[in-house]
């Protein structure tokens, strides 16, 4: 856009808008690929277009043409306008031939499939221009070369065979290629392996004559294992000089031609053609060896493992026999004992050797067995062949099943016996046993004794009883202690000794209650072995010994009564908790006080209030005791060592209920434990206030349900009496209102503000602009406002009256808290003045711009196209008066 404004007469001066001077500034180039690009008949052509220095936020269009060699441009293909192709190319486009393919919002690319003769040419791309002046280009052309197909790729034979090889065979793949271009081409070959889903590049010859090995062929590709070669002028040979098991699959031979054009290459197409299918035979292995094997102690155990198989080449067989305790070699724990390699190199231990008769027979020989050579052997035998530049690979490989071995021995024999010397009478008396090793063989030198204590609780007969380990010893004279017995033995009340070679003690410092039960030991012995280390050959377990004595059931009795068995609200209340105990020892005894609501009342049945405790160090806890203005109005205490006493000052209506007294007794445990021994409850204690009070009702009322956002809320609580006449000073209330802020009563009431009885008003904090207030009208009734109600203030809302009663002897009583119904009120929007004052500002916006827009106009027209006008000066003279004449 250009704007000419008059600085003088006869002068203009061009000034440019800020757009304009940017698009100057910025530039605008179209790209195509640069050079010649060819193809041949019946591929596909891709030509890339794209614009430089485009930030546009919409897509920018693109107009493709074409010409033949010597004619003019004719319409192509268009991003934008439908109308835009020539009538030669419509069916073409109709039918998907030739497309275009946006890649971004300033790039496209023109596919032209199956490239014909005649789509040789130049093809040019432009964009049209929105710019103010033109700054770059705003087309590019490029050249494309059509070839026929002139290459032609085949196997060596028709249909492809199928070669079935063994691992370690050598095997050639053959592949014809020519080209037969006038131009200059260069052709590329790849070798590809198909197995099922996947495929693998095994070697490539690129158009510059270089070699690539694929993924995984690398080693055999230096190694001189795999190959390729040219045979003649146009056969390509793949040579493995040995199979592999991951050679199988179907091979493919894909020819590519290329053209370098100004110094850049491009492939030109490309063939692909099935060749063979190699199938690699698996070696035939197996490994034999006897399957159940016993050997005396100290002789030699001879296992022979037998080798079948169907290679006769030039394999060797590396032999392994390994160990294990379990018949799965598999697992963990399994070692190896003896291996010879392919190079007939034995690995073994001086007691265990290993040999080869033949080369299908290899034997192992361990020297004095003992017993820790029971278990299973398995034979591990791989074949391997050799391969290119000295290297070997394994191509079979077979585990035999395990030879179960067992060694035979002389168990020690022995027996053992458990006597106790000391038996318990009643609790915390000592307890001993002592485990005896009797019968022993004069020849036992090299075997030592080792003992396991054990308990198990008394059950009946017909229950199943786990016993629980006490202690164990190991062959090195470790003692390892159980769950049970673990930290009464660092505390030292178990003690386990071994007084001779043959007597093993147990003592119980302090036998306790659940020390009662059945008691025995087991002997073990362990053999020396060649190593010098010791393996448990036998367990010998001894008769049990019950440890008991009489226990009478602990008995627990509580009984409580009133002394003041008739009283009023705002009296004392007061009860005595007296308890007698039988068969426990040294008793001391908790308490807890607890209050059940009476039969009749249904405000919250089969509840069990837990009010003030003491334990049986005289520590004072209060439990459930929630009621802050009398937190000292409730004592516990300990008159006698039996006998207890609990008060509750200023009696309320709302402690009417059933007290009772819980009551455990607790003995000595080991100085300054504490065990319980039995727990019982007393007989309860009513509350019951035969009152003939006054009955409180409560209703909400409002004049305004229905009320218009920023108006004034008002909700009455009304409260009315029934029955008793009360004077109103004698009355006083808590209210507190709530709201649910839902067309139904399905969301959680949400506290709005609360007065109690002594004037006190608080006020819960909201998230929008609305204010409460609540005050008190009269005696019975209570005022709620909502100021400024907005949207959020609808709902449902009620009252919560709990009333205070003052009793004869001047005591505040508190009554049962009432509820009222809800009311619903709802919040409607002004729409007058929801749209006053939009109103206001568009009326008010729009008088500003319209006098702007005049006060522009009049400079305009004032400064911008006033004309100076030349006047020419007039000489003044005076007229001659007539007379003179």
């Amino acid at each position: 856009m250009l704007i000419f404004l008059p600085l003088s007469p006869g002068k203009l001066v061009t000034r440019l808008s800020s757009p304009i001077i940017a698009a100057l500034c910025r530039g605008r180039v179209v790209r195509v690929p640069t050079g010649t690009l060819v193809r041949v008949v019946g591929t596909e052509l891709v030509i890339p277009c794209n614009v430089s220095d485009y930030d546009g936020p919409s897509e920018q269009n693109f107009d493709w043409s074409f010409s033949s060699l010597g004619s003019s441009f004719v319409e192509l293909a268009s991003t934008w306008e439908v109308g835009f192709p020539a009538q030669l190319y419509q069916e073409r486009l109709q039918r998907g031939e030739i497309l275009l393919r946006r890649t971004a919002n300033d790039a496209v690319e023109l596919h032209i499939k199956n490239v014909q003769p005649s789509d040789q040419g130049h093809y040019k791309c432009s964009t049209p221009s929105t710019d103010a002046t033109v700054q770059g280009n705003y087309e590019d052309t490029v050249q494309v070369k059509v070839l026929a197909d002139s290459l032609h790729v085949g196997p060596s034979a028709r249909p492809p065979p199928s070669l079935s090889l063994r691992e370690g065979e050598p095997f050639e793949l053959r592949c014809t290629a020519a080209s037969a271009s006038p131009l200059h081409t260069h052709l590329a070959l790849l070798w590809e392996l198909h197995r099922g889903p996947a495929q693998r590049n095994v070697l490539a010859l690129t158009h510059e004559g270089r070699f690539h090995p694929g993924l995984g062929y690398e080693q055999r590709y230096h190694s001189g294992d795999v190959r390729l070669d040219t045979v003649g002028s146009d056969a390509y040979r793949l040579s493995v000089s040995r199979a592999l098991s991951a050679d199988q699959g179907s091979y493919r031979c894909i020819v590519s031609e290329w053209i370098a054009e100004q110094g850049n290459w491009q492939e030109i197409q490309e063939k692909a053609v099935e060749v063979a299918t190699v199938v690699i035979q698996p070696t035939v292995l197996r490994a034999a060896v006897p399957k159940n094997v016993s050997v005396a102690e100290g002789k030699e155990l001879d296992l022979t493992c037998n080798i079948t198989t169907d290679r006769a080449d030039d394999v060797r067989p590396e032999v392994t026999w390994s160990f294990s305790r379990t018949p799965d070699s598999t697992l963990p724990g399994s070692r190896v004992l003896a291996r010879l390699d392919r190079d007939s190199l034995v690995h073994s231990s001086p007691h265990i050797a290993l040999s080869h008769v033949d080369a299908r027979s290899y034997h192992l020989l361990v020297r004095d067995v003992s017993k820790e050579n029971s278990g299973y052997y398995f034979c591990h035998v791989s074949l391997w062949a050799p391969g290119h530049n000295r290297s070997w690979h394994k191509v079979a490989e077979a585990v035999s099943s395990p030879a179960g071995v067992g060694v035979t021995w002389l168990e020690p024999d022995y027996q053992v016996y458990l006597n106790a010397s000391k038996v318990p009478g009643f609790a915390d008396d000592p307890t001993e046993l002592a485990c005896r090793v009797v019968d022993t063989k004069s020849g036992e030198a090299n075997v030592r004794f080792t003992v396991s204590w054990y308990y198990r609780m008394n059950r009946r007969s017909d229950d199943v009883v786990t016993s629980e380990l006490l202690a164990v010893m190991d062959g090195d004279w470790t003692l390892k202690y159980g769950e049970r017995s673990k930290q009464r033995a660092q505390d030292g009340d178990f003690i386990f000794s071994k007084e001779h070679t043959d007597t093993f003690n147990f003592r119980i410092q302090r036998t306790t209650e659940e020390d009662r039960g059945n008691y025995y030991c087991v002997v073990s012995a362990w053999t020396k072995q060649r190593n010098n280390s010791w393996v448990k050959s036998k367990d010998v377990f001894s008769k049990p010994i019950n440890i008991f004595w009489a226990l009478e059931d602990s008995v627990l009795v509580v009984k409580a009564r009133q002394p003041k068995p008739f009283f009023a609200a705002g009296n004392t209340f007061e009860m005595t908790c007296k308890v007698s105990s039988k068969n426990i020892k040294s008793p001391r005894y908790s308490v807890l006080i607890t209050a059940e609501k009476p039969v009749g009342d249904l405000s919250s049945p089969n509840e069990t209030k837990y009010i003030i405790s003491l334990d049986q160090d005289s520590v004072v806890k209060l439990e459930n005791w929630t009621d802050a203005s009398r937190v000292d109005g409730v004592v516990l205490e300990k008159v006698q060592e039996d006998e207890f006493r609990y008060r509750m000052y200023q009696t309320q209506v709302s402690d009417a209920g059933l007290y009772r007294c819980m009551v455990t007794a607790w003995s000595p445990v080991r100085g300054s434990l504490w065990r319980e021994a039995a727990t019982s409850l007393s007989n309860p204690i009513e509350i019951d206030f035969q009152t003939s009070g006054p009955i409180f009702n409560a209703s909400v009322h409002s004049d305004t349900p229905s009320v218009i956002r920023g108006d004034l809320i008002k909700l009455f609580c009304i409260i009315t009496v029934e029955g008793a006449a009360l004077d109103p000073d004698d009355m006083a209330f808590d209210v507190s209102w709530f709201a649910v802020h839902s067309f139904g009563l399905d969301k959680a009431p949400v506290l709005l503000s609360s007065l109690d009885r002594k004037g006190i008003v608080t006020t819960s904090r909201r998230d929008w602009k609305s204010d409460l207030s609540l005050e008190r009208v009269s005696v019975l009734e209570f005022l709620l406002q909502v100021h400024g109600s907005e949207d959020q203030d609808f709902g449902n809302y009620y009252c919560s009256v709990t009333p205070w009663v003052k009793s004869p002897t001047g005591s505040w009583q508190k009554e049962t808290e009432i509820h009222s119904k809800p009311v619903f009120i709802t919040v409607k929007m002004d729409v007058l003045n929801a749209f006053k004052y939009p109103l206001l500002i568009g009326v008010g916006l729009s008088t500003v711009i319209g006098l702007l827009s005049c006060l522009i106009g009049y400079c305009s027209s004032h400064w911008c196209c006033k004309k100076e006008v030349q006047e020419t000066r007039r000489e003044r003279r005076r007229l001659m008066s007539m007379e003179m004449d």
